[in-house]
């Protein structure tokens, strides 16, 4: 089994792309982009896209697609990166929410549109996504979460519950006991998307400096190891490495997430399990799972290992604990017995960016030119596309629909100093697997798990 190396999806491309210059030197730009992750690439994209003569400089520590945008579950979902009670507070009140969840549904639409137009091929195929119950507390979750939608307003055409009947006719999950289906999300390989946009937004004119750290972020300036790039506008697309920036260690908190992929799995193991629709997969459990079925016939299947680093330390290439890998192989093998006979090809890790509040945010500051996106909380594959349009509007004065939505200008509280972040969110996640026992037991068991989890939510603040 191959562990790290970044992650299975560069390896699948034949390795890490051709590394590209770092900068030569210090320099000038109209606009500097810090991090060519999903946000950075697709703000640069649509920068150029409305004005070309813009000098549009990206500034990457590693390569681009390096950090979760190459290493993700390959997600291209709607789902809110937050809290539709929360992001309700704002002037706009539900109107503004259901504006931000029209425009992400749309932003599928919109990434395959350019996928389509830069000759992308990221195997996108828009299967929706469902969310499993294997438990009866998680169908009690299930009904409840179906409940809120509906008060919010979505019909049959947004999200609907299937029996598991139903939910058989798709995919068979051993022990599933229903499913919420929503077709807003679809399946692809994020390695290939991250490629195929960096080098669109070079063809469009963006500069691109990979092995290009910066050290610190300034109004007008962004500080290298090479030299500072002087610009009017500098904006911050670092997620999960945001914490490496002087005074935003606790902005952002940098949530490990880790994954493994199958070896490909045989006719009979796929007629078994069914998944022809390419549906992402995940479920109601509070230590929860995300998977896919990849284009090259293997299963992709992520969770939650080590939650989190002391310190918020990031990994450096992706190498994940062998327990979590055997972890995560072990609920796999659970949810699909047709494919226990299949080896683990390869397991990796990465951090995701999680606001205090767990509420995403795009923001700008016109008097200092600084503009920051992200806190996705492993919702950015498509959340980053729509970010990027929004700060591309919001760094060129324009005032659009976007401009409007309810994450811009969002602020969230910092994180708590050390040692109280490590104790809080191991102790939380310890928390959440323990919920995740109890409930499987059935029982009154289940109910005492069902509590522990409901705790361990008010506890993180994570949002309903």
């Amino acid at each position: 089994m191959r562990n790290g190396e970044v992650s299975y999806w560069w390896q699948a491309r034949g390795g890490f792309p051709p590394r590209r210059p770092s900068l030569p030197g210090p320099g000038e730009a109209d606009v500097c982009v810090v991090g060519a992750g999903f946000t950075g690439l697709w703000t640069a994209y649509y920068l150029k896209q409305a004005s070309p003569a813009l000098r549009v400089v990206v500034l990457e520590a590693a390569f681009a697609g390096f950090g979760a945008s190459g290493r993700n579950g390959g997600w291209l979902t709607a789902a809110l990166p937050g809290s539709r009670t929360r992001y309700a507070r704002g002037p706009r009140g539900r109107d503004g929410v259901r504006a931000l969840e029209s425009e992400l549904r749309s932003t599928l639409d919109e990434v395959a549109r350019v996928c389509a137009a830069e000759s992308i091929d990221a195997g996108l195929v828009k299967g929706g996504c469902l969310t499993v119950a294997t438990s009866p507390a998680q169908l009690e979750r299930l009904r409840a979460a179906l409940s809120g939608d509906r008060a919010w307003g979505d019909g049959e055409d947004v999200i609907t519950f299937l029996d598991r009947a139903a939910l058989r006719e798709r995919i068979s999950v051993a022990g599933a006991l229903g499913a919420l289906y929503t077709p807003h999300c679809a399946r692809l390989q994020p390695a290939e998307l991250a490629a195929g946009l960096a080098a669109a937004a070079e063809r469009h004119g963006v500069v691109l400096y990979e092995a290009t750290p910066v050290t610190s972020i300034e109004p007008g300036v962004a500080r290298t190891v090479f030299g500072d790039v002087r610009a009017k506008h500098v904006l911050r697309c670092t997620e999960g490495f945001t914490a490496r920036l002087p005074g935003l260690r606790r902005t952002l908190l940098p949530m490990n997430s880790s994954m493994v992929v199958t070896e490909p799995l045989d006719a009979a193991a796929w007629k078994e399990i069914g998944w022809d629709g390419c549906e992402t997969l995940g479920d109601e459990a509070h230590a929860y799972i995300y998977a896919q079925r990849t284009a090259d016939g293997r299963i992709a299947f992520g969770g939650r290992g080590v939650p989190y680093r002391f310190g918020s330390a990031v990994d450096d290439r992706g190498e994940t604990h062998p327990s979590t890998a055997a972890s995560l192989a072990a609920i796999l093998r659970r949810m699909f017995p047709a494919a226990a006979g299949a080896k683990i090809a390869h397991a990796w890790c990465g951090v995701l960016g999680v606001p205090r509040d767990w509420c995403a945010t795009v923001s700008f500051d016109a008097r200092s030119g600084l503009g920051w996106a992200g806190g996705y909380t492993g919702h950015g594959v498509a959340a980053a596309n729509l970010a990027g349009r929004t700060l591309a509007d919001l760094a060129l004065g324009a005032r659009t629909p976007l401009t409007g939505l309810p994450w811009v200008a969002h602020r969230s509280r910092r994180w708590e100093p050390e040692p109280a972040r490590w104790a809080g969110v191991h102790g939380l996640y310890t928390l959440y697997r323990l919920a995740d026992r109890l409930e499987a037991d059935g029982g009154t068991r289940s109910g005492i798990g069902t509590m522990l989890g409901e705790l361990g939510d008010r506890i993180s603040g994570i949002p309903h």
